[in-house]
């Protein structure tokens, strides 16, 4: 497993922004890079290298060069860390995995790696939370948070994402008394706990609300948005489907004050504002964009999202921030994972595509389409370097994202 196939184009040199977490830099699927492509050559972008992969849903995350692959091969997952021009790996390491799939969907990862400077934090989908040093791969530190906080077991492997905010790597835990825990990410200890939120499958934003830097989180049961420093909680709000076999999975988005939740299952979106005194409702629909699991995308006071469940056809949709009013829809489009670059949004739909669309709140329109993956995809795209690296259940590939020459 994880041979590299044989690269099939001279190999760019990867400058530029890098995506070193769930949805990217930022956490909000924006990415810096410019010069990209707006158009795609004769068989669709360039393959600079392809590789097997293990199971998994788990995104990449890259910094400077270097490409962190999570994935499931038999009894291990494994990390490994990859030049990110060549695919060629740099150093791997594995630990045996007792997750096991109910539903038998995949038993490999579902979260993201998060590079925090000189360290790479991975959460594996039965709770196993461990620290790599990110130059040599050594092992710094490993717990498993779901024994450790007799976390009641899920319809799903672990799939939020970890994030760090004022130093402290922050983490939807999901026990009593524990429901966001804060460690040290140099040692793995417990900071603070807060709440007692159960675990979902959405992962954090950091945003600044009423005056207040805060991690916003969507939780099992709704908004929670706490102090980084200490774990007070500023704001909280019920929000989750009535049906108890059911998820919220996509992170929240923060415009302002204003913080947007959306899950599935006969719930919808909400727009809450963060006030001095506390949470004041804008708007709330099922008839909007209700994502199953896809996070939507804010692009100049416009939401891009998919609305409905994975498994009755869900669509691609544009809607009005303020107004809470749907633009257009593309019936269809699927699940996809969705990355804002150049004025452009690509979209890594589950069929194996990619697509580059036009955000226009006027009509879809659509620039370039090509297959490229087989169905279904459901890790997220990163993109850096002029590079979008996507995978499926079985390959990895490297996409040249710019025109030759640059």
């Amino acid at each position: 497993m994880s041979r590299l196939f044989p690269i099939i184009m001279l190999v760019p040199a990867l400058l530029g922004a890098d995506w070193p977490q769930h949805l990217g830099p930022t956490r909000d699927s924006r990415s810096p890079e410019t010069g990209l492509l707006r158009a795609f050559p004769a068989g669709g972008p360039a393959v600079v290298w392809k590789r097997e992969v293990g199971s998994g849903w788990a995104g990449s995350a890259v910094q400077k060069g270097k490409l962190i692959l999570f994935h499931r091969v038999e009894a291990d997952e494994v990390v490994e860390c990859l030049d990110a021009t060549t695919g060629k790996e740099l150093w791997k390491q594995t630990y045996r995995s007792k997750y096991r799939d109910d539903f038998e969907f995949d038993d490999g990862p579902r979260s993201t790696p998060l590079i925090d400077d000189s360290r790479v934090i991975t959460l594996g989908a039965n709770g196993q939370l461990s620290a790599w040093d990110f130059a040599s791969g050594k092992s710094l530190w490993a717990r498993n948070i779901n024994d450790d906080y007799q976390v009641p077991k899920g319809f799903f492997g672990v799939a939020t994402s970890p994030m760090i905010a004022g130093g402290k790597l922050l983490i939807n835990v999901g026990a009593k008394k524990a429901g966001v825990v804060a460690f040290d990410p140099a040692t793995g200890k417990e900071l603070w706990k807060a709440g007692d939120d159960g675990v979902s499958y959405s992962s954090p934003v950091m945003a600044k609300i009423a005056g207040d830097e805060l991690a916003v989180f969507f939780t099992r049961a709704g908004l929670l948005a706490v102090l980084p420093e200490d774990g007070k909680i500023k704001f909280q709000h019920p929000w989750r489907p009535r049906l108890n076999s059911s998820v919220n999975a996509a992170s929240p988005i923060v415009s302002k004050d204003r913080m947007f939740l959306t899950t599935s299952y006969g719930t919808g979106a909400i727009v809450l504002e963060g006030t001095k005194t506390g949470l004041k409702e804008v708007w709330q629909s099922d008839e909007v964009i209700s994502s199953h699991f896809s996070t939507p995308v804010l692009i100049g006071g416009f939401l891009y999202g998919i609305d409905g469940r994975q498994e009755a056809r869900a669509r691609l949709r544009c809607a009005d921030w303020e107004k809470g009013t749907i633009n257009w829809t593309k019936e269809g489009f699927g699940c996809a994972g969705l990355i804002v670059a150049d004025g452009m949004l690509i979209a890594t739909p589950e069929n194996g595509d990619v697509v580059l669309i036009d955000p226009s709140p006027k009509a879809y329109k659509e620039l370039a389409r090509a297959s490229v993956l087989d169905a279904p995809v459901r890790a997220l795209p990163a993109l850096s370097g002029g590079m979008l690296f996507v995978r499926d259940g079985k390959k990895m590939v490297a996409l040249k994202m710019t025109p030759d020459g640059k």
